[in-house]
């Protein structure tokens, strides 16, 4: 796939496409939201940006996209340490990254609109409990459960119970997880956006998504691949 973008395109088009280009944008002061019906090149101009260099930062987000992980099945054939790799680079590293440039919009949204929708309070409050525990369980992953898993892997685990009794509780931690972006799911009625959604809200609700795509995929390596090898 080439690059899609060009000074042609309207911003607000560029961020419904690309959610996360909404971070190039407000990094350059770019108004995506209510200004965005513009064409890059004229935001370039008033900003007094340079086109090249905001087109490769552009096309850094489109590259992380579209080489984004859409097939797993070549992970069942992969051995664990592999995998725990892949998953640290990209879920972990990127899911820290999301949660934390997508909480300043969730804060705002709920700020702005939140009195006309108070579904937005309950989503801010099941966003940040949310990153809470995702941070936790990641944070726990790296430091304690997949040095064991390595460990199980070539056979100089110490205690294969307290192993294998980590991994069910990892297992249980993303129940519960899945739990809360289930609610996030209802609560906005399967993201739908109301008449009056501004440009962020949109953002809002379109990363949310795909924080929710991220985290099943994260989920799908560690319990239906790499898991099953320890726990049958």
């Amino acid at each position: 796939m080439t690059f899609p973008i060009t000074s042609n395109s309207l911003v607000k088009d560029i961020v419904n496409e690309l959610p996360k280009t909404s971070d190039v944008f407000k990094k350059n002061r770019i108004d995506f939201c209510c200004g965005g019906n513009i064409p890059l090149s004229e935001a370039v101009a008033q900003n007094g940006l340079n086109m090249d260099t905001l087109i490769a930062e552009l096309n850094v987000v489109f590259e992380k996209y579209d080489n984004a992980e859409k097939d797993v099945d070549v992970w069942t054939n992969s051995d664990s340490n592999t995998i725990i790799d892949h998953v640290i680079t990209n879920y972990h590293r990127v899911s820290e990254e999301e949660l934390a440039a997508l909480s300043p919009y969730v804060t705002k949204v709920s700020r702005v609109h939140g009195n006309n929708h108070p579904e937005l309070i309950k989503v801010y409050e099941l966003f940040y409990e949310f990153k809470k525990e995702l941070i936790e369980h990641m944070a726990k992953e790296e430091a304690i459960v997949f040095p064991l898993i390595r460990q199980l892997a070539d056979g100089t685990v110490e205690n294969r119970a307290e192993a294998i009794a980590m991994i069910v509780e990892l297992e249980k931690e993303h129940d519960h997880a899945g739990e809360i972006l289930r609610q996030i799911l209802a609560v906005t009625s399967d993201y739908e956006l109301p008449l009056d959604a501004c440009g962020t809200y949109r953002l809002v609700y379109a990363r949310l998504e795909a924080l929710e795509g991220l985290t099943f995929m994260h989920v799908h390596l560690e319990n239906n691949i790499l898991f099953p090898r320890y726990l049958s």
